[in-house]
């Protein structure tokens, strides 16, 4: 692993930031991002390859005209690849890379040198290539915490209208057939003390919204019975406990975010904050309202993280065409709720 920055330089980022895979985006929104964000104390300090981030640099330079960040004006903590690795060519080698450089950038949070951590997307199947059986990065950053489960919540501004998008999962990285397995009371109303908290840096009084397990919230336990043998007991319970909270559910989840969608096209009042039962049900409406501004945020961690909500982009790799502004916010976002 790299060396951290000597006591000598009095720079001590506000954040840090693990580039990812190496194969993948990672390099590039990144030096894309840093070269329209300025951020609003010390520069970030990035963590990762940095003969490969010059190498990126250099090609990229050559493919695309948008704005870059020099690498030489950055500072990185320098961990070096053990192999080349070619953009848009995963293997485990970037698999090893991407966890080595994930676990240094926490281990910096954790010794000062940052107050919150910005991830670059990884690929947890080379991650199990090179032999790290972790189904993503939360779960790792739990573990390097000491804490006993992070929880995975999305946040995005409207950059039409202002308002915000927030969205908890209840369950992440697991098989749709074990995630009423996964569900309980306990965890939903764990969840939604978490929800809560996070939306009260905005609004004390919230209403919070949280969908259905089953289509149709179950329709009276004819499409499913989870909803009336223990959901809506549940967040009765919950409600009666939080007087000051306005919590609907449980919807049905293929109306759940209606009001989400227009809130995001035009302002007014929608839910400040959506409990998701599990992964893809909470993603896809995130992702259809603010694929390029919604932010990936661990919670229940000493620290916070974001991370771009996108994947690797294997696919684009090394093509100068990959769009930053994910990256941008994920930046944003760690600086202001950090």
């Amino acid at each position: 692993m790299g060396d951290p920055p000597s006591d000598s330089n009095a720079k001590r980022p506000r954040l840090i930031v693990s580039l990812g895979d190496p194969a993948g985006i990672g390099g590039e929104v990144t030096l894309k991002a840093l070269a329209r964000w300025t951020p609003a104390g010390q520069p970030p300090l990035l963590v990762g390859c940095r003969r490969w981030l010059e190498e990126t640099y250099t090609q990229l330079k050559g493919q695309t005209d948008a704005p870059l960040a020099d690498p030489a004006q950055l500072e990185v903590v320098d961990c070096p690849l053990e192999q080349p690795v070619k953009p848009g060519t995963p293997s485990a080698i970037s698999g090893e890379a991407s966890f080595r450089w994930l676990t240094q950038a926490v281990e910096l949070v954790q010794q000062g040198s940052g107050q919150a951590l910005v991830t670059a997307p990884i690929a947890k199947q080379h991650w199990h290539a090179a032999g790290h059986d972790y189904p993503g990065q939360t779960e790792r950053l739990a573990e390097l915490a000491g804490a006993k489960e992070a929880s995975m919540l999305f946040t995005a501004r409207s950059p039409q209208s202002g308002w915000r998008l927030n969205t908890l999962l209840a369950t992440t990285h697991i098989p749709l057939q074990q995630v009423p397995q996964a569900l309980n009371p306990e965890r939903v109303r764990a969840k939604l003390d978490v929800l809560l908290a996070f939306c009260r840096r905005f609004r004390h009084e919230p209403t919070l919204a949280v969908a259905g397990l089953n289509p149709h919230a179950g329709e009276a336990g004819r499409l499913g019975r989870e909803e009336r043998d223990w959901l809506e007991a549940t967040l009765e319970e919950w409600s009666a406990r939080h007087p000051e909270v306005t919590l609907l559910g449980p919807l049905p989840p293929d109306t759940c975010w209606l009001s989400a969608g227009m809130a995001w096209q035009q302002g007014g009042r929608a839910p400040d904050g959506f409990l998701a039962l599990y992964h893809d049900q909470g993603l896809i409406p995130v992702k259809l309202l603010a694929f390029d501004q919604a932010v990936n945020t661990s919670l229940g961690l000493p620290f916070l993280r974001t991370s771009p909500d996108h994947g690797t982009g294997f696919d684009i790799a090394g093509l100068g065409i990959a769009r930053a502004a994910s990256m941008v916010a994920a930046l944003e976002a760690a600086e202001e709720l950090g």
